[in-house]
């Protein structure tokens, strides 16, 4: 598929939208802020009286740009209503621009998993929901048939970062999804739930986590859930970026660096090749190419590095990468052009 820009008009008008969920969360600042700090980095809390008792809720790493948004909470509440009249005009523009939009089942979900906090809390949307908002964070046209979806729907995050924050959702994913008609799937082994599937339909819901060797089921105590554990999972959640699914005005998720996303396509390609996943294969090959011609014209030196990660992490990542990149000589001679 060869890439077709979206017009400037689009793609300045999804930078700014983005930029205004981003002051949307920041406005909810409640009391004052405060930082922990774990492992070297900055966390920052919002710490609030309810009633007798003190809270705190987890805002995000301290960040530069977070430290400046909640710097200037008090001025964006005062510009709530503007705010919000402005990212639905954004996102009617998006849509007249080709933008192509959540549909309204997935739409439904990531809105009620935003409100809950699920992406605050360290979720990240991944698989190809996550895929079909590289429109808009990449500036380009995706086909219909591109973002036509595989029935699944999954999240990942980190057990140690779960376990660490100290806070919980508003709502557990299992109360949304049993709301939403989900059904929960439990494990065949030891019957844990980490997955739903929608009762209507074919739609399935899943909660992956990093393996670092031994595949099992983890809990994830921010997201009140369990999550099957992955290996590989901790090189494409690494880092995420916000990003913003195009259902009414606009939901605020995460999605893992389109870089990423393309190097752990190709590894998770091999593990299915030969497989019954042989067709999953053969999208995620797709979805790696297109990603990995894009980037290499648009932003050559994040693919040369997420590449060259991939790479040092050992000879099982080679091997697996080698594997599928000889299925794929067109973007294996692009990666190979970039080193």
């Amino acid at each position: 598929m060869t890439a077709v820009s979206h017009s400037r008009a689009a793609q300045v008008a999804y930078q700014d939208l983005l930029r205004l969920h981003l002051d949307e969360v920041a406005s909810e600042l409640i009391g004052s802020i405060e930082e922990r700090s774990r492992n070297g980095r900055a966390y920052l809390y919002d710490k609030f009286r309810l009633g007798t008792e003190m809270k705190s809720r987890y805002l995000g790493e301290g960040t530069p740009e977070l430290r400046t948004r909640l710097a200037r909470a008090t001025e964006l509440k005062a510009q709530g209503e503007e705010r919000k009249k402005t990212m639905a005009r954004l996102a009617r523009v998006l849509r007249a621009e080709g933008l192509i939009g959540t549909d309204r089942d997935t739409g439904s979900l990531l809105l009620a998993f935003a409100r809950a906090g699920v992406f605050r809390l360290g979720g990240t949307l991944v698989g190809t929901a996550a895929y079909a908002l590289y429109q808009g964070e990449l500036g380009v046209r995706f086909d219909s048939d591109e973002l036509a979806q595989t029935g699944d729907i999954d999240f990942a995050s980190f057990q140690r970062l779960s376990v660490a924050l100290g806070d919980r959702v508003e709502e557990s994913p299992g109360e949304i999804l049993q709301a939403l008609k989900f059904d929960p799937v439990p494990g065949v082994q030891d019957r844990q739930i980490w997955k739903w599937r929608q009762n209507r339909g074919e739609a399935m819901v899943e909660f992956l986590t990093p393996a670092f060797g031994d595949e099992g089921v983890k809990p994830l105590p921010a997201l009140k859930v369990s999550a099957q554990a992955l290996n590989y999972l901790n090189f494409l959640i690494a880092e995420p970026i916000p990003a913003v699914a195009l259902y009414r005005s606009g939901i605020l998720v995460r999605i893992p660096r389109p870089e990423r996303f393309a190097i752990h396509k190709l590894i998770v390609a091999d593990r299915r090749h030969g497989g019954p996943d042989q067709a999953k294969a053969r999208k995620d090959r797709g979805q790696a190419a297109f990603l990995i011609s894009v980037l290499a014209q648009d932003r050559p030196d994040d693919l040369a590095e997420a590449f060259e990660d991939a790479l040092s992490r050992g000879p099982r990542w080679r091997e697996r990468l080698e594997a599928t990149l000889a299925r794929m000589p067109e973007s294996a001679a692009v990666l190979r052009g970039l080193m």
